[in-house]
């Protein structure tokens, strides 16, 4: 078991980015649609590249459908990147 991650989700961005603390999330923003599963491999495969860790080492663990969720993270996390 590994850490876990509060994200919140804004799709439809710009440009992916990780934009910052809100509150207890992070806030993320990604290029990708919430259609179809889309958003959620963006957040995986974006959070997996930061972290230069495999894909599989990140998958969310609970509100897969909502703008926030929890994300269980199989590396340790950096200091920025822990919860407030």
């Amino acid at each position: 078991m590994g850490e876990q991650l509060r994200v919140r989700v804004v799709p439809n961005a710009s440009r992916d980015e990780i934009s910052g603390w809100q509150g207890p999330h992070l806030k993320i923003k990604l290029q990708a649609v919430p259609e179809g599963g889309k958003a959620n491999r963006a957040l995986c495969s974006l959070l997996a590249k930061t972290l230069g860790c495999p894909r599989r080492e990140v998958r969310i663990v609970s509100g897969e459908k909502s703008r926030e969720k929890v994300l269980e993270i199989g590396v340790p996390l950096p200091d920025t990147l822990k919860g407030q």
